[in-house]
């Protein structure tokens, strides 16, 4: 799935109205959509072009929308500072991860792929935090979504790491990073998440700027369909924009937790988007892959196994 920037804190409400499933259910179509974008993309566009295109127009979007709604800004010295270190790790590193995986394998299983965030973020918690040590419910989750993505990504892996395996694994990277980005954004508790985001986005920007400077991957850039222009402008706009207002709006109704179930609802929205759209299969070892990985969010969520599993 597309990880979210830092979260500010969230009250202490547990219960999940019928509005806020739906905007759950809205959100996970969302971002399942990002995978579809970006795989119709990508196929045209160089995916740090893609990037650079995907997290100007969203910075763009969320600048506008700071501006109607009248929100204050007050930026500091430390917030310029660390917000810059939240777009790496939040957005270059991640995004362009999962878009250049997108070049070899489809929207579905590169949402697979993604579902591991939460399993890295649990693991770089427990070693960079003081509050969030590893239990046991939460190493049976961590072995359940290893297992997992050794059942996805394996099959291609024993075949001697083909441009499929590679790809996978590019896209694992993606969650690694977005594990570092969860943790790393805690120091934003405090800040407006609307203002963190934008701040996050402005700077990505620049960063994929020069680097698509630097590479010249642009250079020599033909005039994309308008198939694959559109896909950009879905990508950036409500599929990272609007997205992160939705995430933010359920993050504060309903809580961080239940807002995280997110995480579970993405696979199945983009499998189905890339079926529909795309004509995609996925592998019965990407099904089984799917269902250990499922179920090591589960355990770590741990809504049903609190009491049998400490």
């Amino acid at each position: 799935m597309n990880k979210q920037p830092a979260t500010a804190q969230a009250p202490a409400q547990t219960g999940m109205s019928a509005t806020i499933w739906l905007l759950l259910i809205l959100l996970s179509v969302i971002w399942g959509g990002s995978f579809l974008f970006g795989r119709i993309a990508v196929l045209e566009i160089p995916p740090l072009v893609v990037v650079l295109a995907r997290v100007a127009l969203a910075a763009l979007a969320i600048w506008l929308f700071i501006a109607i709604t009248g929100r204050k800004i007050a930026l500091s010295r430390w917030f310029v500072i660390n917000i810059a270190g939240m777009a790496i790790l939040n957005n270059v590193i991640p995004f362009t991860c999962i878009l250049y995986g997108q070049t070899e394998i489809g929207s579905g299983l590169a949402s697979l792929v993604n579902a591991m965030t939460p399993i890295w973020t649990v693991i770089i918690a427990n070693f960079l935090t003081a509050d969030e040590k590893l239990s046991k419910r939460k190493m049976l989750g961590i072995a359940a979504g290893f297992a997992g993505a050794a059942i996805l990504i394996g099959a291609d892996a024993l075949r001697g790491l083909n441009a499929s395996a590679l790809a996978q694994a590019t896209a694992l990277l993606a969650t690694i990073s977005y594990g570092f980005a969860g943790v790393y954004g805690k120091r934003f508790r405090q800040q407006d998440p609307i203002v963190t985001a934008a701040g996050q986005l402005t700077f990505s920007t620049i960063f994929m700027a020069l680097i698509v400077l630097a590479t010249g991957t642009a250079s020599n850039l033909e005039m994309p369909s308008t198939l694959a222009i559109w896909s950009v402008i879905g990508l950036a706009i409500p599929c990272t924009a609007f997205a992160y207002v939705l995430f933010f709006t359920i993050l504060q109704k309903s809580g961080a937790t239940n807002a995280s179930l997110v995480t579970f609802l993405v696979p199945l929205s983009a499998i189905a988007l890339g079926i529909l759209f795309l004509g995609e299969q996925l592998e019965v070892s990407h099904i089984a892959g799917m269902l250990v990985i499922g179920t090591g969010l589960i355990i770590l969520d741990g809504r049903f196994f609190r009491e049998k599993i400490n």
